[in-house]
Parts: C-alpha cells; sequence; structure tokens
C-alpha cells in the first residue's frame, strides 16, 4: 500500500517515512502543503499522514481542497495542536482521524491499518484468495497451510493483486503503486519480480491464482471449477 507523508519537520518526515517503509508501505513525502497537493494529484495513495501546520498550504486548506476533487483517500492528522476545536475541525474538513504528538509508531501504524481496511470495506487484517492467506499486520503469506516467504516488494505486489482480484493490472499500475517517486529503475523490473512471485505462488500447483494476459497485464483470481464456477 502507498502511503503519502506530509510534514515540515524533515527528521520527523524521515523518520516516518522509515518506520512506513519497514512496515511494508510504499512512501513518498512532502515538506509543505502545496507539493503535496501535486502528490495527491499525480499518484493514487491509500493513506496521508498529515500535519496541520505546514508552509505554503495548511492541512486543513489541503483535506478540504482534496475533498472538494473527490479524492477520497483516508487522511489522518498528525499534529501538536490538541484541542477538542482544533480536532473537531479537521474531522469536519474531511479528515479521518487525528493523532496527537508524541505519539506511539505502533499506534500510528495500527491507526493507519484501520483506516486502510475501512476504506476498502475490509473488517480484518487477513486477506484470502483461493487457498492462500494474506496476513498484512504480520507479512504472512501462507498457501493451504504452507508458508511462503516472500521479499517485501513481492509482499507487496501480492497486496495489490489481491485487492484488485479479478482486475488485470498492467505494468505501469503496478510500477506506480509499488515504487515511489524516487525509484528510476527500468519498467522490466516489474516483470522480474512478476516471473518470481508466480513461482513462489503457483509453481508446482495444479491450480494457478496468478496469470499473464499477453499486452495487458496480469491478473489474480480465484480457481474455477470445470464448470466455470468459482
Amino acid at each position: 500500500m502507498r502511503v503519502l507523508v506530509v510534514e515540515d519537520e524533515q527528521d520527523l518526515n524521515l523518520l516516518l517515512r522509515k518506520v512506513l517503509t519497514k512496515a511494508g508501505y510504499t512512501v513518498d513525502g512532502c515538506l509543505d502543503g502545496e507539493d503535496a497537493a501535486l502528490h495527491l494529484l499525480g499518484a493514487e495513495y491509500d493513506a496521508v499522514i498529515l500535519d496541520v501546520m505546514m508552509p505554503k498550504k495548511d492541512g486543513y486548506t489541503l483535506v478540504q481542497e482534496i475533498r472538494s476533487q473527490g479524492i477520497d483517500t483516508p487522511v489522518l492528522f498528525l499534529t501538536a495542536r490538541d484541542s477538542v476545536a482544533d480536532r473537531v475541525k479537521g474531522l469536519d474538513l474531511g479528515a479521518d482521524d487525528y493523532l496527537i504528538k508524541p505519539f506511539d509508531f505502533d499506534e500510528l501504524l495500527a491507526r493507519i491499518r484501520a483506516r486502510t481496511r475501512k476504506h476498502v470495506g475490509l473488517r480484518t487484517n487477513l486477506l484470502t484468495i483461493g487457498d492462500l492467506t494474506m496476513d498484512i499486520e504480520q507479512r504472512r503469506v501462507t498457501r493451504g497451510g504452507e508458508e511462503i516467504p516472500l521479499l517485501p516488494k513481492e509482499f507487496s505486489i501480492l497486496e495489490y493483486l489481491i485487492r484488485n482480484k479479478e482486475k488485470v493490472l498492467s505494468r505501469e499500475q503496478i510500477e506506480d503503486q509499488i515504487w515511489n517517486y524516487e525509484y528510476s529503475g527500468s519498467s522490466n523490473n516489474v516483470d522480474g519480480y512478476m516471473s518470481r512471485l508466480r513461482k513462489k505462488i503457483d509453481e508446482g500447483r495444479e491450480q494457478k491464482l496468478i496469470h499473464t494476459m499477453r499486452g495487458m497485464g496480469w491478473v489474480i483470481r480465484a480457481p474455477r471449477d470445470e464448470g466455470g464456477n468459482p
């Protein structure tokens, strides 16, 4: 999942990005509200961590603008402004949650998981398709009860596929979702990851989950019986 961190304190911005990256997220960072607005117009994010007091454009203004533009990405305000009036204002303008500085990183990660689950209509950190189960919190994948070790990028790609099951995802869509703005490698890198991921998930198994759609991309779908039913 892709997260945008908008925080003008450079040290805290960097720390947040490190913690989120370690937790398996693809992360972009901004130091002011105007840059954040450009990021939100140019890419799809699963969550935004947003400071209130920022240069060029404050968090209240930014969240009001993106909501008026139809962007419904979950927004978590992260701020030292702890009055009830501040919290009410942020929530009324369209924020989804509020966390006061100083904060605990475990609580921050739990709140992000909760908000992103709600956004996609999930009630649990477990994703399943066929006999494959993915535990987002524990970073663990099993198929038929057998654990499958995945590299961080492989895990992120698989999560993206499952959240969009039955949809064909192009190379460009996967690259945009999984790699951040700082990535400058070849798009063929996606092909390599997909090849290794398919081997780990499907090799040696009669029922395949990940399918290559020639000239289009990849899709993950549950196995179907001979009559064409799931």
